[in-house]
């Protein structure tokens, strides 16, 4: 797991007050501190208290005003406070927090500060299957994977893609045997490129004559079997489909923003030849068993619903063999060749388990350290407004690029009709930047552990906890620098130096918020949730607008006028930076 940084307001308080439990009598017990809930309690909340006590058996409050002897954060509080059975409300001192505004203003990283030593991080996301064209299912993968990745690249750590993607097995037999024969019948009016321009159709094509046509099905195990040993003719159409394939995906990847590259590509078929080492060396570990002719590992930590220990096949009796193989050499090669501390694989909460079986195979066959942590980071399905799996009005699986096309001509409407003088190129660069963030945003506020169900109207809303709100809340902060720029001498405009004062509640609200960035970070990075990002930027525009409404920005004047501007300014870079980090950009004026 990641470790929260030491610029965090929460991870400070959370070491002092981890001290003063320890000294109290409690080492190992944790402060539990969160923002407290309303501003009469304080900025902070401490609950640690009441565990430690229920644990050692002894009063709660008694033993928090024992830990509050042994509390020094004086420096940065400028009241403490006991409350109910034993909670500490915290208060931050003004001079502390106008020195941490400060400091956070004038650094690119937003106040975030550098590991010492960043973790290798490997991000397993999106993962389209290269028989079909991608689909709305590989919607969630793809955005919260690369959320994800962005995330941790801000935090400093060094971040490798994977694109596991599907391209072994008899599917693509089936499928290579209906293009020779597609060639075959019309040989000067088709080519590959031609005939797999609809990769769906041309996939329900050949699975037809598959299930079909017997004669077909056989010649399809027949072309498995020679691309799988190598054989140079299957091998080379294998190469000649799967690269329009990939074609497709990377068309997809490039409209929807996701920094998904060709070279982030490692397949199935890049581990086909180490399966037959990773059965070799689980026999080493003694982990091999036989049932039924199938080769597997017993697990005690599995039952199944006889309470019988789970067997998890690695080859079948035939002898080949199955994802659990395939994820198990892949666990290696992350681990040996890209020496990767942290794996992430995004997929489906229905693979849970196949996860946590994998996992633990990787770690008793030592292929995988104990410090390397292997993270399952499912998700649920995208419904429709009934209810049901998202699909067409006609039952069929909604292409990716039509959905993309489709948000982005959803936004083009709404631009028109909320600006109806901008020039066609504008309203079409506003639609694109707006349609696609909403796609992204509506997914990732959601917590990726639960369904959701996609409505067009909410997602493309200017109001609520919206990707059009969210941009729409950039732009406004952005044009008061317009009219900055245009009404005021360019030596009252704010400079890098220009310190920020906080005299006014709303103004001392807007920093604690801004303040809040990083830990907010540190918990949407350990606990693999964007949608605690996507919360964190809904908050912070509207502390913000309180604090507009609140404290004039360009009717004062001077040092007031300019130390306002500034947290203006530390507002609109956070809420680029934020957006940014999920894969959505931003637009100066809407």
């Amino acid at each position: 797991m990641p470790t929260p940084t030491t610029s965090s307001i929460k991870a400070c308080l959370e070491t002092r007050i981890a001290a003063a439990l320890a000294a109290a009598g409690a080492p190992d017990a944790p402060a539990l501190v969160q923002l407290s809930g309303k501003p009469q309690f304080g900025d902070y909340q401490a609950n640690g208290c009441m565990a430690a006590a229920k644990k050692m058996r002894t009063n709660p409050r008694q033993f928090a005003e024992t830990v509050l002897q042994h509390l020094d954060i004086s420096d940065l509080a400028e009241k403490i406070e006991l409350a109910g059975p034993g909670f500490i409300n915290i208060f931050l001192k003004a001079d502390w927090l106008t020195e941490k505004i400060n400091t956070q203003a004038n650094d690119d990283k937003l106040g975030l500060a550098m590991p010492a030593k960043p973790e290798t991080v490997i991000v397993d996301y999106s993962s389209p299957n290269l028989a079909k064209e991608m689909h709305v299912g590989h919607l969630r993968s793809t955005i919260i994977g690369d959320a994800l990745a962005r995330i941790e690249e801000f935090r400093g750590n060094t971040v490798i893609r994977q694109n596991h993607v599907g391209d072994w097995g008899t599917q693509f037999g089936m499928l290579i045997a209906f293009l020779k024969q597609r060639l075959l019948e019309d040989p000067d009016g088709h080519d590959a490129e031609a005939e797999l321009g609809d990769l769906e159709n041309f996939y329900r094509q050949a699975k037809k004559k598959f299930d079909a046509d017997e004669a077909f099905a056989n010649a399809a195990r027949e072309e498995v079997v020679g691309f799988q040993s190598g054989d140079p003719a299957s091998c080379e159409i294998l190469q000649r489909f799967l690269t329009v394939s990939m074609t497709h995906c990377q068309a997809v990847y490039e409209k929807l923003g996701v920094a998904l590259t060709r070279d982030n590509v490692r397949g199935e078929s890049a581990y086909n030849g180490d399966l037959p080492n990773v059965v070799t060396d689980l026999q080493a570990a003694n982990l091999l068993d036989e049932s039924n002719g199938a080769t597997g590992v017993f697990l005690d930590e599995f039952k199944n619903k006889n309470d019988e220990k789970a067997f998890i096949i690695v080859r079948k009796s035939d002898g080949g063999y199955l994802y659990a193989t395939t994820d198990l050499a892949a666990i290696r090669y992350r681990t040996k060749t890209l020496q990767a501390s942290r794996v992430l694989y995004v997929t489906d909460s229905r693979q849970a388990q196949h996860f946590a079986q994998v996992f633990l195979i990787a770690k008793k066959a030592g292929f995988a350290p104990e410090a390397m942590s292997l993270e399952h980071v499912p998700f649920g399905m995208m419904l429709g407004t009934d209810g049901k799996p998202f699909k067409t009005r006609t039952g069929g699986t909604v292409k990716l690029m039509d959905l993309i096309d489709e948000a982005v001509s959803r936004a083009d409407a709404l631009v028109a009709a909320k600006n109806p003088d901008l020039s066609d190129d504008a309203r079409n660069e506003i639609a694109r930047v707006v349609g696609i963030g909403a796609l992204k945003y509506a997914d990732l506020s959601q917590n990726r552990a639960s369904d959701y169900v996609f409505a067009w109207d909410k997602m493309i809303s200017l109001e609520g906890n919206t990707a059009p709100y969210m941009q729409y809340a950039y732009a406004r902060v952005r044009s008061i620098f317009r009219k900055a720029a245009a009404t005021l001498d360019a030596s009252d405009m704010p400079t890098g130096t220009t310190p920020i004062v906080l005299e006014q509640p709303a103004e001392r609200a807007l920093a604690v918020k801004l303040l809040q960035f990083v830990e907010t970070l540190d918990s949407a990075a350990q606990t693999s949730l964007p949608n605690q990002l996507c919360s964190y930027l809904y908050e912070l525009g509207g502390t913000f607008m309180s604090f507009y409404e609140s404290c004039p920005v360009l009717k004062s004047e001077g040092p007031t006028r300019a130390s306002r501007l500034r947290l203006c300014d530390l507002t609109a870079r956070m809420i680029q930076a934020g957006l940014a980090m999920l894969g959505i950009k931003t637009i100066e004026q809407m």
